[in-house]
């Protein structure tokens, strides 16, 4: 479209129909005007007194101005709450890694993972499973005080509660909210109402860790994964190391 400074000549007499043309065509789309620099740097210098159309315009431009104003602070202020929000996760995820990194034995990396690593990173509960031959789901007699965090699950049954949702293959890191599925995982009157599952590859053997919450929108397939595939790689490679350690002992 043509702007209305690529039309400026010198003055032009202009009759009444004319006049009155161009007025009504600024009234109806007043962004004729307002979207154009030069016109705008024209009309706001005028001096012109009871130029009524002018204060109409700058009025406009002013509610213009502070519209993009609000939507830029607005911005600014997410971009600024996820910035803080993302490093204070990174340090959760690093207290919780140096926690299970100093465990001196499978017993204490498991009760380090399942009871002390959920209040870092700000969660109320974990589980980790384990698949082997087994019939039904159950407690592991790999530690004490481990009060049923630790379980045993039959082969395939991993893949099967993380596709409860769909056939989808699940990918390294899964998040989304669930319902009373959970007690599968969490046990019986659970209040979990999301989780975050991260699946686990051990020499070819299958494990899940599980961190649950009861707030609905804690975790959501939106979300970003990249802390938590990290710290699965981590938990993946300090449990295969204590595993072949207690079953060489």
């Amino acid at each position: 479209m043509t702007s209305l400074t690529e039309a400026a000549a010198p003055a032009i007499a202009l009759d009444t129909e004319e006049r009155d043309l161009i007025r009504s065509l600024i009234l109806a789309d007043p962004e004729l005007v307002l979207s154009d620099d030069m016109v705008m740097r024209a009309l706001l210098g005028s001096t012109a007194q009871g130029a009524r159309n002018i204060v109409d315009l700058r009025d406009k431009l002013v509610e213009r101005l502070e519209g993009r104003l609000d939507k830029l602070v607005h911005t600014n202020r997410s971009v600024i709450a996820a910035a803080y929000e993302n490093v204070a996760g990174t340090q959760q995820m690093h207290r919780a890694i140096l926690a299970l990194i100093d465990a001196p034995d499978l017993g204490e990396f498991l009760r380090r993972l399942t009871r002390d690593v959920p209040a870092m990173v700000g969660v109320e509960d974990a589980r980790l499973g384990l698949e082997a031959e087994v019939d039904a789901i159950g407690p592991a007699a790999l530690a004490e005080g481990l009060a049923g965090r630790v379980l045993l699950m039959p082969y395939g049954s991993i893949d099967e509660y993380l596709m409860l949702d769909g056939d989808t293959p699940p990918g390294q890191v899964m998040l989304r909210g669930c319902g009373e599925e959970a007690e599968i995982i969490f046990g019986e009157m659970t209040r979990t109402r999301s989780e975050a599952l991260l699946r686990l590859d051990m020499a070819g053997s299958a494990g899940l860790l599980a961190f649950g919450t009861r707030d609905p929108d804690r975790f959501s397939p939106d979300q970003g994964t990249d802390l938590l595939t990290f710290f699965s790689g981590v938990v993946e490679r300090l449990l295969t190391r204590h595993l072949a350690e207690a079953d060489d002992a």
